[in-house]
């Protein structure tokens, strides 16, 4: 049987690398063509990586937890034309020859003993120099700049080197919500020993881990802001439920609330253009495309975040039919690397679990964030010709997190208030 190197396949067209999460198949076990070789991930999306044909494993060349640029050799297998009976036990005993041993990390005495003795003060690193590859390794572990000043470096006159961010991670990152200790009083941040209880454990699985940790980069390098409006929905509502059913027939699509919450915010954001940007430095990235991620609950109770591209370019039709995949897509765990990439602005409906409004976290590096509450009916005074008067209306509280590095209040104000005009002055007349 010819040997192969077996590639970090391609699994999108925005995607440069993926992490190995876990191979399923050992070295020395037989496989047959369509097996899962292994599980990567990238961003959020896990992927299985199937056999081209039947063989061998021979040997792992990248190891579990490994981040792997796309093309690079992950393994080195022995392929045959013909499919084998039956697979070798995962269990079996391999010879000696195949064995090989577990490296594990150096740690030197002295970093042990700060992992156990760790405060939660720390001094802040005044000469600290981010070099391309230590910015690589924070972003990848959603570490900010204001984080890894904190971190002592051990390079010339003090810089940050490499091995420092590598041991601090693998220490748990002590300082990561340390707040710094002023060097005239000596005051150190108290080590607060928490009586957190007792109960089940539930440990975190990956996907939980990333979330975590990019809420956490979020909300430490953006100032977060929330705006408040209300907005009146009754036309939107009585049209919809009046057409809901024709446009099933018309173009076998189920009409929900999302293709025209999603029309409205790009129209807003076509006359708000800085609310589609990203901060990069001291430079602000005014977005070209408006790519508008919706969070959705997969069914592990997860978030994540597909993106319809070009949002401002389809028609309801297009926007009904892509948000359904989409949402199809996540509640069977099928969605791709690139259905959840590239996204400018992110919608965030809470109404969906009953909540009346929310204060969300920005999707970094977006800068701003939109939660529609449930749509409620309620008693309003309604202003006529012909008098006041009190009307049953379905009502829905809009709010905007913004980051205001790069948004101020009155662009912020003045978007989601024109989120809210769009949606109170429906065309109730609209074909479709």
């Amino acid at each position: 049987m010819p040997k192969q190197e077996f590639k970090m396949p391609k699994m999108g067209e925005s995607i440069t690398e993926g992490t190995i999460i876990n191979w399923l198949v050992n070295e020395g076990d037989s496989f047959e063509e369509g097996d899962i070789l292994c599980e990567v991930a990238t961003d959020k999306v896990d992927n299985e990586v199937p056999a081209p044909a039947s063989g061998i494993m021979i040997e792992h060349i990248k190891a579990a937890q490994e981040v792997v640029p796309v093309g690079d050799v992950i393994a080195i297998l022995n392929l045959s034309e013909e499919k084998s009976s039956s697979k070798k036990s995962k269990t079996a005993k391999k010879p000696e020859t195949s064995k090989k041993k577990e490296v594990q990390p150096s740690v030197s005495k002295e970093a042990k003993s700060n992992k156990a003795n760790a405060s939660l003060a720390f001094r802040v690193n005044e000469n600290v120099f981010i070099s391309p590859l230590v910015e690589s390794i924070a972003r990848n572990n959603h570490i900010s700049y204001e984080e890894l000043a904190r971190i002592p470096g051990t390079g010339k006159e003090g810089r940050l080197r490499k091995s420092d961010v590598i041991t601090y991670i693998e220490e748990g990152r002590p300082f990561k919500f340390a707040q710094p200790v002023p060097e005239v009083s000596g005051f150190q941040v108290p080590d607060l020993k928490f009586d957190k209880g007792t109960g089940k454990i539930v440990e975190m699985d990956r996907m939980r881990q990333m979330i975590s940790d990019h809420m956490v980069f979020s909300a430490t390098t953006a100032p977060h802001v929330t705006a408040y409006v209300e907005a009146d929905l009754t036309d939107m509502v009585h049209w919809r439920n009046a057409n809901k059913v024709a446009f099933k027939e018309k173009h076998n699509e189920k009409l929900t609330f999302t293709p025209l919450f999603i029309e409205a915010v790009a129209k807003a954001i076509q006359d708000f253009p800085m609310i589609n940007s990203s901060l990069d430095g001291k430079n602000i990235i005014v977005k070209e495309e408006i790519n508008i991620g919706m969070a959705t609950a997969l069914p592990s109770g997860n978030l994540i975040v597909p993106v319809v591209k070009e949002a401002d370019k389809k028609d309801l039709k297009a926007l009904a039919e892509k948000t359904n995949e989409l949402v199809g897509k996540a509640r069977d765990n099928k969605l791709k690397g690139d259905d959840a990439k590239g996204s400018t602005f992110t919608i965030s409906n809470v109404g969906t679990f009953g909540s009346l409004m929310g204060t969300p976290i920005i999707n970094q590096p977006e800068a701003a964030i939109l939660a529609t509450g449930i749509i409620k009916k309620r008693a309003e005074v309604m202003e006529r010709e012909d008098g006041d008067s009190i009307e049953v209306r379905h009502m829905m509280y809009l709010s905007l997190s913004f980051d205001h590095r790069i948004v101020d209040g009155y662009l912020a104000g003045s978007f989601l208030r024109r989120v809210a005009d769009n949606m109170e002055q429906f065309d109730t007349k609209r074909k479709f």
